[in-house]
């Protein structure tokens, strides 16, 4: 992935490192938040839509249009186009897909990031039971639906919530910081009676990158029933296995050469 030269500059030099720090810091998330709430950012959605090449008739579109740019972000599709699929695992969101196995060190290169599993999830005891098993790593771009919905069904467990420093969620960013520890990041353990211990982890990026799950949880997980949706900016959602899969043949002949495989919201991955 080509990045940006203000990407590069952030990431690869001093002075650069010295604005992202600033950047990062929680009274500059609030005020971007603000903007992007405001009445004048949505005057950037039909700019974003020619851009991104958005069908906009896909989306329910509120009484009197969207009140800004961040409402448009988190629009939701509506139900007829919304192709969800049978299955016992099916993908969480719209996205770049990677798989990854887990080995017995727990510890994994994604994107040219080194991170443990146990200070991923703050758990090292749950950490262990997925030695052996599979890691899947879905990257949404800004242009991506974001809204998300339980990857299997299952009795959930409470949410459990790490906060962090959020850093952009891309590949030369992940060169300088371990993303996925310093991020701010939700996670839920579902218990599946066909599939096992299950995590599904939502984790922000950079500046606003909030994670609003739905307030009211249950203890029980519904596959392809809506959880949550990201506010503006790059996400990842990960789904941890204890044990390893192999995907529809469908979804392997459409891997990239970087690995990534592109996926659809309630598509069945085997």
């Amino acid at each position: 992935m080509k990045e940006s030269l203000s990407v590069r500059f952030l990431y690869k030099t001093v002075p650069g490192r010295i604005v992202l720090k600033a950047l990062t810091a929680p009274i500059i998330s609030k005020k971007a938040a603000n903007v992007l709430n405001s009445k004048l950012s949505a005057l950037y959605i039909p700019v974003f839509v020619k851009k991104n090449h958005i069908d906009t008739e896909k989306f329910i579109r509120p009484f009197g249009g969207y009140y800004s740019f961040n409402e448009f972000f988190m629009r939701e599709m509506k139900d007829e186009y919304l192709e969800l699929e049978d299955g016992t695992l099916c993908s969480p969101c719209d996205g770049l897909l990677t798989i990854k196995a887990i080995d017995d060190n727990s510890v994994f290169r994604i994107k040219h990031c080194e991170y443990d599993l146990n200070r991923l999830l703050a758990d090292k005891e749950l950490a262990g039971r997925f030695i052996g098993g599979t890691a899947l790593i879905f990257r949404l771009t800004p242009t991506h639906y974001h809204r998300y919905n339980y990857c299997t069904t299952g009795k959930a467990s409470d949410v459990t919530r790490i906060d962090g420093k959020l850093h952009c969620v891309r590949p030369i960013a992940l060169e300088q910081y371990p993303v996925f520890t310093e991020n701010s990041r939700e996670y839920i353990t579902i218990d599946s009676e066909k599939l096992g211990t299950v995590v599904q982890m939502e984790v922000g990026a950079l500046l606003v990158g909030l994670i609003s799950n739905n307030s009211v949880y249950t203890t029980d997980a519904v596959i392809n029933t809506e959880k949550g949706h990201f506010e503006f900016g790059g996400s990842t959602i990960i789904v941890l296995l204890d044990h390893k899969i192999k995907l529809k043949h469908k979804l392997k002949v459409r891997e990239k050469i970087d690995g990534e495989i592109p996926v659809k919201i309630g598509e069945a991955l085997y």
